[in-house]
């Protein structure tokens, strides 16, 4: 295939080769390999093939590109830049320098254009298939017979180390069974990993694994040739056979610097010593960081033409909305990350009354009621609907022949579960989230952080929440696993007590703009907490901690709960008598977050002597209890009985907790 434009393009592919030259050797750190080898790909995407508008990064329906091997930034940052986006050229020279928009690894949020947080390896195979989740299901939900206002694709570029890494095996195997033939990935297939050449820790064959996965595959001989490329892009964006497409392109990383390219040496930065002559090489002018004018032009004149086709769709775009107020309303909403707010979406989950329910059972009504409020909210499970009790009813499930279903079966891929989640939030329309045991909430922990990092709005139910759990045993018995999460900044736990705790804690997920959320839910029942009234349990909730039981005489003491210890908080307070406080803490993070004076109020400093307990380890409390106080749980792991045994052997009991607060 011939490219009228190929001149352009190619003086564009040697102007990034520069840029990305100076960025890393200026700072003296950074990934020559991708963003020299693979210049050609940058330029046929930015110069020829995605659709766009630099002028408006947040149009709905432009075409999404993710790196997946996001130590090679410089890559997108050089074509952000040339592409026209509000990247300037000052940026590009403040490449890894503090507050700069050019961090080491691409932030979502941080730079214009960039569409994903990527540099853990893989990441960005899974967030590329969320984001053609969520694009199918875009148009499932909004398109009508006479107005499409979505019809984008999802364009990834991975490398060898993104493809080696389990997640791509379970991203590749969900989007090859769901049909994603809106999603392309480009593989930079350049024969080298960090330590060594690719045949020191690989000899598969990539086409054959991702054919046996239902995928379309096709192969760039020549990956530092531009029509190739371009070529094997249209023909993939053209192929709508319910299959998603692999190209694979041969390059030769760190092309450009003769000493390096072609090996290991070429991927960090040690060809940077080589600079100067390999810029000289490639005809550059001395002049750093250095963008012709021809290429100015070609990005401007390239620019004009993406806003009149955003401006075309547009006009479409209007007619739609007037044709479908309500679905333009609720469009309108979700781009602004608001699936309701957090008052609404709690009175629309009916109080619960007496009962004696596992948390995973009143979260099924609490999921329901949420979804039914909150039409762009989603739910998934890795295989466990059955256990995490989280299916949306009457809302169908996503499927080939059903894109506008709700429910995700992202089989047994916690991994990928998790990065899915967090491509459909980088797509910015629908609120997804996705459920397992809480032992194995460690499969997607690394997916979690990066939500967290990038603020993105995703929630997790995690049922079998402890020790509780019973006869399973220790290997499905979370002990540390509560608090490990605790540990990420950003990541809102909660652990609720009682049904009504939990309808809040739902309210909160779906609410929430900034970040994450986990829900930690029991398998066992727990009784609800009639003695106090549902408004003090479900607004106290969202205070993340609050009084449960005030003393009715002089302050001595102070219980802490949580989750399903919090009975037994409230029944060791009543025995202990009339100058005992409970104090239920679902939420450490959102406690954290309230005025200082009202955490005061809830927990005052002049009581030190204060026992909490929680089933998990007990490294967590310290902050509540201080060093006069105790924290009570276990720092080891469970046992294989009966749940109500375990927690008896593990000292885990009313009677302990009355104990402790006597000994004090």
């Amino acid at each position: 295939m011939s490219l009228n434009n190929s001149a352009d393009l190619s003086r564009a592919a040697t102007e990034a080769r520069g840029l990305a030259m100076d960025a890393v050797a200026a700072c003296h750190s950074g990934h020559l390999g991708l963003p020299l080898g693979a210049a050609e790909i940058g330029s046929v995407l930015y110069g020829n093939f995605l659709r766009h508008d630099p002028a408006a990064p947040s149009w709905i329906n432009r075409d999404r590109f993710v790196l997946s091997a996001g130590h090679g930034s410089m890559f997108v940052y050089s074509w952000i830049h040339l592409a026209g986006f509000d990247l300037p050229l000052q940026e590009v020279k403040n490449f890894r320098k503090l507050h700069s928009k050019t961090p080491g690894h691409p932030e979502f949020g941080e730079t214009v254009g960039v569409e994903a947080t990527t540099g853990p390896l893989g990441q960005g195979t899974g967030n590329i298939v969320g984001m053609a989740v969520a694009a199918k299901m875009a148009a499932a939900h909004f398109n009508t017979a006479e107005h499409k206002i979505f019809d984008h694709i999802v364009v990834g570029l991975a490398g060898d180390g993104c493809l080696q890494e389990g997640i791509s095996q379970e991203a590749a195997s969900f989007a090859g069974r769901f049909g994603l033939d809106n999603l392309i990935m480009l593989y930079d297939s350049n024969d080298v990993t960090l330590d060594a050449m690719a045949s020191k820790t690989q000899n598969e064959d990539t086409a054959k694994r991702y054919e046996a996965a239902n995928w379309e595959v096709f192969h760039v001989a020549q990956g530092n040739e531009l029509a190739p490329i371009a070529e094997a892009l249209d023909k993939a964006r053209a192929s709508k056979n319910g299959k998603p497409k692999l190209i694979i392109c041969k390059t030769v990383i760190g092309k450009g610097i003769a000493e390096v390219q072609g090996t290991s040496k070429g991927h960090g930065e040690a060809g940077v010593k080589f600079v100067d002559a390999s810029r000289k090489a490639l005809g550059l002018p001395e002049e750093k960081f250095f963008v012709s004018p021809e290429t100015r032009a070609f990005f401007a004149a390239r620019k004009v033409q993406q806003a009149a086709a955003h401006a075309a769709w547009q006009q479409t775009f209007a007619a739609w909305s007037k044709a479908n107020p309500e679905k333009a309303a609720i469009l309108a909403k979700a781009q602004k990350g608001d699936h309701g707010d957090v008052q609404s979406l709690l009175a629309a989950i009916p109080e619960f009354g007496k009962n004696s329910l596992a948390t995973r059972v009143s979260g099924e009504s609490c999921i329901n009621a949420v979804a039914k409020a909150s039409p762009l909210v989603l739910s998934g499970s890795a295989d466990l609907h059955g256990s995490t009790k989280n299916y949306i009813k009457d809302a169908g499930d996503f499927d080939l022949a059903t894109p506008a279903g709700r429910n995700l079966y992202f089989g047994i891929r916690e991994h990928v579960m998790g990065a899915i989640l967090n491509g459909m939030a980088y797509h910015g329309i629908f609120k997804g989230s996705g459920a397992t045991f809480l032992t194995f909430s460690d499969y997607l922990r690394p997916s979690i952080r990066v939500a967290a990092l990038a603020k993105l709005q995703a929630f997790y139910i995690f049922t079998h929440d402890s020790v509780g759990v019973g006869e399973d045993g220790p290997t499905h018995q979370p002990v540390e696993t509560v608090s490990a999460l605790r540990c990420i900044p950003n990541l809102d736990v909660l652990r609720p007590g009682d049904a009504e705790e939990t309808a809040a804690a739902f309210a909160h997920a779906v609410a929430r703009k900034d970040g994450p959320v986990a829900l930690i839910l029991s398998r066992q029942n727990v009784p609800s907490l009639d003695a106090v009234p549902v408004a003090t349990r479900r607004q106290g909730v969202l205070k993340g901690g609050y009084v449960l039981r005030k003393e009715t005489a002089p302050l001595t003491h102070i219980i802490i709960g949580t989750g399903s210890e919090l009975s037994l908080a409230l029944a060791a307070g009543e025995e202990l008598g009339a100058g005992v406080r409970v104090v239920s803490m679902p939420s450490m993070e959102i406690f954290a977050r309230q005025p200082k004076a009202y955490q005061e109020e809830v927990l005052p400093a002049s009581c030190t002597k204060r026992v909490s307990i929680e089933a998990g380890v007990t490294l967590s409390w310290g902050r509540y209890v201080g060093t006069a106080g105790k924290a009570l749980g276990t720092d080891t792991f469970g046992l294989s009985a009966p749940g109500d045994v375990v927690m008896k052997e593990l000292g885990i009991t009313k009677e302990a907790v009355v104990a402790a607060a006597k000994a004090l």
